[in-house]
């Protein structure tokens, strides 16, 4: 079965810096889009970065861009999330999901399958 697992979410202070992995297997990883949402307590889930196949084109959420950094390994089925200059209001838990298409959607349907979140918290 497929299955897609996040870590590397923790409590950090503002202006640090966090590495979110997510280890996919029951997939041919090369075949899917990855990306990362996230969605704090209250709020809609939102789209955060995504990555296509083969990691040429890459697309990122207004409130991240130039802090964050997508990236993939596809020999290690692995989709990363270098989380830089973090802010109070990057709290989350940040979602995992996998699209077996060839672009890059930024949309929840668009997604076939999700992990089970990693929690994020940033401290003023």
């Amino acid at each position: 079965q497929v299955q897609l697992v996040e870590s590397g979410g923790g409590l950090v202070q503002a202006g640090d810096s966090l590495r979110l992995s997510c280890a996919a297997s029951g997939l041919t990883f090369s075949t899917y889009a990855m990306g990362w949402f996230r969605q704090a307590a209250g709020k809609e889930r939102e789209f955060v970065a995504a990555i296509s196949r083969s990691g040429s084109v890459i697309r990122y959420a207004a409130s991240v861009k130039g802090r964050f950094t997508i990236s993939r390994d596809n020999a290690k089925n692995t989709v990363y999330l270098q989380m830089n200059s973090l802010k109070p209001e990057d709290t989350a838990v940040y979602y995992c999901a996998a699209d077996l298409s060839t672009v890059v959607y930024t949309t929840i349907p668009s997604y076939d399958y999700w992990g089970k979140g990693t929690l994020v918290t940033v401290s003023s």
